[in-house]
């Protein structure tokens, strides 16, 4: 049975693509986009609203929400997300119909120096302001905490670090919350620790959770977070990605593997686990190389067998 909770959010195009040293022709995304919104995911993340000297992977982004907000541009009921770092992102998605905004601030000083140029006290002021302006616009908003669970610079990031961020989301009332494992450092325990501390300040808030594979912990780590009551998941198809700003980058948990394993347990069987499965193997054969995920490469295990 499908349970209508969770959702899938994929960031491949994003957060996958943005590690990669090669420009993924504009046309080419649009097409892996497509089928993915067909396979029945939630959200889709188009890409971020970064300057094009330092990602250039992302110059395209403006142009591919025009493309899919226009007329006949997106048959499915998608929600497309795009992820932006300050006021001026924010002023750029507005212009080109994005629907729901990403955006957040650092848990460790030295990646959000690396990240954004700022300090966390200050990142923080500003990205809730910025917030508060996509929701006037009246835009779905997600506020996250990356190196949540660790920094590849400082190492270990105190519970209390992050819950304090989160307090200041809370206490502005954006209740829409994710954790990212930027830095991939999470382990199962914590992460059930962390948010389910994230519980007893707000039992109503909504829960997101962003894990990286940098040491084979990501698909372990999301069952955890659903065990503690998180209700999305961030993924990437064929396990692309990684933090450009992080000391030791790895690739997102894998949409397919994902998928196939909350599948294998009764969850989200709607999603068209074939269709995903195709994206990644263009993806594998856009960029001539074996990806980190396995499903696409085994194929999954049969409905009949389980």
């Amino acid at each position: 049975m499908s349970d209508p909770r969770l959702l899938i959010h994929e960031v491949g195009l994003r957060d996958g693509l943005q590690m990669e040293h090669e420009t993924v022709p504009t046309a080419t995304k649009l097409g892996w986009l497509r089928a993915l919104a067909a396979t029945g995911v939630d959200i889709i993340q188009v890409g971020s609203f970064v300057h094009p000297t330092r990602v250039p992977q992302m110059a395209d982004t403006d142009a591919m929400f025009r493309e899919l907000t226009a007329p006949g541009g997106m048959a499915s009921g998608v929600v497309l997300s795009g992820l932006v770092l300050n006021e001026k992102g924010l002023e750029r998605g507005l212009a080109c119909g994005v629907q729901m905004f990403c955006m957040g601030v650092s848990a460790s000083e030295t990646h959000s120096q690396k990240n954004t140029g700022m300090s966390v006290a200050e990142a923080t002021t500003r990205i809730i302001a910025t917030a508060r302006q996509a929701i006037a616009a009246k835009c779905q908003v997600q506020l996250s905490v990356q190196s949540a669970f660790g920094c590849g610079f400082e190492g270990a990031v105190q519970q209390d670090r992050v819950l304090g961020i989160v307090r200041r989301y809370l206490d502005a009332g954006l209740t829409n919350i994710s954790l990212a494992d930027t830095a991939g450092h999470a382990a199962p325990d914590a992460v059930e620790r962390l948010f389910t501390a994230i519980r007893a300040l707000d039992a109503g808030a909504e829960l997101t959770c962003h894990f990286h594979n940098t040491y084979g912990m990501a698909i372990a780590n999301c069952i955890a977070a659903r065990r503690a009551g998180v209700t999305a998941f961030e993924s990437s198809v064929a396990g692309l990605g990684g933090c450009p700003f992080t000391k030791v980058a790895g690739g997102n948990v894998c949409t397919e593997d994902l998928i196939h394993m909350f599948q294998r347990m009764g969850v989200r069987t709607d999603i068209q686990l074939d269709g995903i499965i195709a994206v990644a193997r263009q993806v594998a054969d856009h960029f001539h190389r074996d990806m980190p995920g396995m499903i696409y490469k085994t194929g999954p295990i049969s409905p009949t067998h389980q």
